[in-house]
């Protein structure tokens, strides 16, 4: 494989000077610059990475900042990795993966100091979020995938947990439940201010409000064994519970093992609907009744506004709140008449 030495070498001049004709940054004689590049077509040299970026300003790479390597990525989060990569692949770009937080702030740093990357994608974002305001700071173009209490100011694409959620308790309501149950994420996601989980409890709160309901809410963890273990919980607790709307997508396996264990059918005795991604919620068993998270459709969203943002810093920055309608599958059904 040809070298800028080689080239060099075979051109008769000095490396720096097929340094200035790859990078451009100094001029060349063009007698020169042409017997250069006639080597470079001759021997097929392609410049790395380092000289292309050099050449044109730019690392042709974006940063997706993500959970803490320590804590087990969910199948939605890992389903949204998956759609920035191809996204950006499909545009030519790579993609650099950074964990925020705990112990891995110095990734964070560097990403954002570093200029190793053209922009930046930030996932779990909370409504009161340190990062952000990092990013706002600094000149790093960004989209976050969720967004902050006051978010005008940023480019973001999220899913509006609040609105479904709500929506969601209409639809057991209109089924003939009055005691519903919310299974939210983590007590911890929701104390930090993580913005799905308190935009679901606040829509929650106010279908249970409006419609009449009675209605309890839980934090459970991001996996089966915490779904399973909230579920027991909640049934020992509050038995007048005929449905549970969710947006525990990890848990959901754990929770249909509590209700089995219960002796609880879906969806003649017990309702379960919420907010997940489509293939987890056609896997569930029956399947889930849900608001489908576009999360393909999201991912590509978010890296066009953020190649928006690199090549146009000026261009305002772009919004989009998704609403997906709620899929009927067979999860839920009217509310059963329980013998005491």
């Amino acid at each position: 494989m040809s070298t800028i030495g080689e080239i060099a070498r075979r051109a008769g001049v000095s490396r720096s000077t097929v340094s200035y004709v790859l990078s451009g940054n100094r001029p060349v004689a063009e007698e020169t610059r042409r017997r250069i590049q006639a080597v470079i077509d001759e021997t097929g040299y392609r410049p790395n990475a380092s000289a292309r970026a050099l050449r044109e300003g730019r690392t042709h790479t974006l940063g997706l900042v993500i959970p803490p390597a320590g804590d087990r990525l969910t199948g939605m989060q890992l389903d949204f990795v998956a759609a920035v990569v191809e996204a950006a692949a499909r545009a030519d770009l790579d993609v650099l993966l950074s964990p925020s937080g705990g112990d891995h702030e110095r990734s964070f740093t560097r990403i954002v100091g570093g200029r190793r990357v053209d922009g930046v994608i930030l996932m779990e974002v909370r409504l009161d979020d340190d990062r952000v305001a990092r990013l706002q700071r600094s000149d790093l173009p960004f989209v976050t995938i969720g967004r902050t209490a006051h978010p005008d100011g940023t480019a973001w694409v999220d899913v509006d947990y609040e609105d479904l959620v709500a929506r969601c308790v209409d639809h057991l309501a209109d089924l003939g439940h009055r005691h519903v149950a919310l299974v939210n994420r983590s007590a911890e996601r929701l104390a930090a201010g993580y913005g799905p989980a308190r935009r679901a409890l606040a829509g929650f709160s106010a279908a249970i409000t409006r419609r009449g309901l009675t209605g309890v809410d839980v934090c459970c963890g991001d996996d089966p064994a915490a779904g399973e273990a909230c579920v027991e919980q909640l049934l020992a607790g509050a038995p007048e519970v005929t449905a549970i709307a969710t947006v525990n997508e990890a848990a959901l396996p754990g929770m249909r093992r509590a209700l089995d264990a219960a002796g609880l059918v879906l969806p003649q005795d017990f309702s379960v609907t919420g907010v997940a991604a489509r293939q987890p919620a056609e896997d569930f068993r029956p399947p889930l009744t849900a608001a489908d998270v576009p999360v393909e459709e999201m991912g590509t969203q978010a890296v066009a506004q953020l190649r928006e943002r690199i090549a146009r810093p000026a261009t305002p920055p772009g919004h989009r709140l998704y609403r997906p309608p709620i899929s009927l599958r067979s999860s839920t059904g009217p509310a059963a008449r329980r013998v005491s």
